[in-house]
């Protein structure tokens, strides 16, 4: 079975998430800027044939991790592209990057508060 590579499309998106992420002033900005660009990537691997709705894919902090929803994994699209290539990981980066930011402004409640009045 061929192995696919999508290195290519993570760093074409991964400079514009890391801004996004660090411009993000709560924890909801975190999660929506993940949900977008999860979007964009899985619009990309698959050459437009998944549309991702923004309810089948989230970030979750409190697991450490990241949900796709059964309506997506069930998809013949979906599971050729995921079950052999390195999206699984590619995710798995873009969850991190997200979920430390998240902590960060998790921990840092005054700051966010302070953005959000200027």
């Amino acid at each position: 079975m061929q192995q696919f590579s999508f290195t290519h499309v993570e760093n074409e998106l991964i400079s514009k998430f890391r801004k996004k992420i660090n411009e993000a002033e709560s924890t909801e900005d975190v999660k929506k800027s993940f949900v977008y660009c999860m979007q964009e990537l899985f619009r990309k691997v698959s050459d437009g044939a998944l549309e991702v709705r923004p309810d089948e894919i989230s970030l979750k902090p409190d697991e450490a991790s990241f949900f796709i929803g059964e309506n997506i994994r069930s998809r013949t699209e979906f599971a050729r592209v995921w079950n052999n290539s390195d999206l699984p990981r590619i995710v798995g980066r873009f969850a991190e990057l997200a979920l430390n930011q998240y902590k960060h402004l998790a921990k840092n409640p005054a700051k966010t508060e302070a953005k959000i009045r200027m």
